[in-house]
């Protein structure tokens, strides 16, 4: 684990460099065949989410912070409520560059204190079968799946297009 990573509350300086981490990713999850999918994606989270973070998580009482290595932002996370017991874990995503180093566990555990903080008692989560290393750090972390679905419908919260979804749980 890097100790040298601070994770803290995301602040309007890191709208560019968040922005960029997004589409960064989010490219190079794209299977070829599904690149303007992924763009159009892309583009609705942009506009819907990422390009207001603080006003899109704070009109649902959630939160986004950021993972920052020396001053770079090398990862970032949001929580929303998913019901009165729960945050559902949201845009979660390490630097390419800055992989296994531990990033992903540490943003997990924070996440997962953050919830206990807001007396929220369950984390949920979703991902999809294209981010194979978030579906083992999920499992590996004691979350649990609850279902499975082809998500058809594009949203801020999902590609759509036939990918498969993962839907899991962790009481904390």
């Amino acid at each position: 684990m890097d100790a040298a990573i601070e994770i803290r509350p995301f602040n309007d300086d890191d709208a560019a460099p968040v922005r960029d981490l997004f589409v960064r990713v989010n490219r190079l999850l794209a299977p070829p065949p599904m690149k303007q999918a992924f763009e159009d994606y892309i583009a609705a989270s942009l506009k819907a989410e990422i390009d207001r973070i603080g006003g899109y998580y704070g009109e649902r009482q959630g939160g986004f912070w950021v993972a920052v290595d020396d001053g770079k932002i090398v990862g970032m996370f949001g929580l929303e409520p998913s019901s009165t017991a729960a945050m559902e874990l949201r845009r979660m995503y390490v630097d390419p560059d800055a992989r296994r180093r531990g990033i992903a566990r540490k943003m997990l555990r924070f996440a997962e204190d953050e919830c206990r903080r807001r007396n929220r008692p369950r984390m949920d989560l979703s991902t999809s079968e294209l981010q194979a290393d978030a579906l083992s750090l999920y499992r590996n972390s004691g979350y649990q799946l609850v279902r499975e679905e082809i998500a058809v419908a594009a949203s801020n919260k999902t590609l759509g297009g036939g990918i498969k979804r993962f839907h899991f749980t962790k009481p904390l």
